[in-house]
């Protein structure tokens, strides 16, 4: 896995899109910081860029430098984590001047994830926070394979990672920390 891992992470480093799995659903990453790639990848999806797009770290003291957040929200951060969670939580100032444009100004919100999944925490780990996006073309099923997010995007993916254990096909449970206590939200259809 090895030989993967290296070269979906030289595609990262070039701006390239990159198929991984995670515990909930196949996914889709690109640097969060390079705009041009956050760009093709809202392009690839054929999404508007006024949808939110949420990262994946590798820990939870990574989350850190990008929100703001409460004494709650850090505490179900560290006993939720990894998990099938994606924390709304508001962006911090280093995540404003930092990340791409797409992915702090389509919402008043952060979406972050620590997927329960090695293979997406390793990306996470050696390039920082990436893109947590479902593969897709917007509209369409979300990807829950290798095979199944190839077969929807093609070569607008540079590199598909496949490892065990595979994605559960459930999307992963909203928790808005905006709002001192964490609520869980309904799940996205």
């Amino acid at each position: 896995m090895v030989p993967a891992l290296d070269a979906a992470e030289a595609a990262l480093r070039r701006g390239a899109i990159v198929g991984y799995p995670t515990d909930t659903l196949y996914g889709l990453a690109v640097s969060a910081r390079h705009r041009r790639a956050v760009e093709r990848l809202v392009t690839a999806k054929g999404r508007a860029s006024t949808q939110p797009i949420s990262i994946a770290v590798a820990s939870v003291e990574e989350i850190e430098p990008w929100v703001r957040w409460s004494t709650a929200a850090r505490a179900f951060a560290r006993s939720h984590l990894p998990g099938p969670y994606t924390l709304l939580a508001p962006p911090s100032e280093r995540a404003r001047r930092e990340l791409a444009p797409a992915i702090v100004r389509a919402a008043p919100t952060l979406g972050l994830r620590i997927p329960d999944h090695p293979l997406a925490r390793e990306l996470a780990r050696r390039i920082g926070p990436i893109t947590a996006t479902s593969a897709n073309r917007h509209g369409e099923p979300p990807a829950v394979s290798a095979a199944g997010a190839r077969s929807a995007l093609g070569d607008r993916v540079a590199v598909y990672l496949d490892g065990a254990p595979v994605p559960t096909g459930r999307p992963s449970i909203l928790v808005d920390l905006t709002r001192g206590e964490p609520q869980l939200l309904p799940r996205r259809r």
